[in-house]
């Protein structure tokens, strides 16, 4: 009887750990940030943080209910990549980074807003940086990616798709190696990372 218990809990166990480790069809790749890219020159701490916060809790969920599938995973180490550039040690950010990395599907969490009314945050913010033209290259450049999580986490939000259609056209794919490749990655030395200012 023993031995029988013994076996049914190591299958359990076993059984468990390969729907967690099983459920990724390709390896997640974690964005190494160093270096928080957004600082106190592009916005506030504090609202860095609820930025942060708020985007690693939709990449979880985006994980969450789509499954692990390669591009699903690209979009959530994107995201990550860009809440930890805007605040390094953002516990959320770091614990769902960290999930995907052992191949744990991480938990649906519960964040401030739902998916179509913090697309329309990020595109207002957006805006707010830009500055009718005249914000920092690094303001730009957070608008950017802004614009294009908003655009990819509510389509049916027509200005943030026609702003991210609009920067595509006129600017080309957005580079977003600049916040998920690290300088420490082979055939990235530091040196081909242009640095922005």
């Amino acid at each position: 009887m023993k031995q029988a218990s013994g076996i049914l809990l190591l299958s359990l166990v076993v059984g468990y750990g390969q729907t967690e480790d099983g459920a990724f069809a390709t390896p997640y790749e974690a964005p190494e940030v160093r270096q928080a890219l957004f600082g106190d020159d592009v916005m506030l701490a504090e609202e860095r943080k609820s930025y942060a916060t708020n985007l690693a809790t939709y990449a979880a969920n985006l994980v969450s209910s789509k499954g692990a599938a390669k591009e699903v995973l690209m979009s959530a180490r994107r995201i990550l990549a860009l809440s930890l550039h805007l605040e390094r040690r953002n516990k959320q950010a770091m614990v769902v980074n960290f999930q995907l990395r052992q191949g744990v599907i991480p938990k649906v969490k519960v964040g401030d807003y739902n998916p179509r009314t913090f697309s329309r945050l990020l595109m207002a913010r957006a805006k707010l940086l830009l500055k009718g033209g005249d914000g920092s290259k690094k303001e730009k450049l957070l608008a950017r990616y802004f614009i294009d999580v908003a655009a990819h986490i509510d389509p049916r939000n027509e200005d943030a798709v026609f702003e991210c259609e609009t920067q595509r056209i006129d600017f080309g794919d957005l580079d977003w190696g600049l916040l998920t490749v690290s300088s420490s990655e082979p055939g990235n030395p530091p040196q081909n990372r242009k640095p922005v200012d």
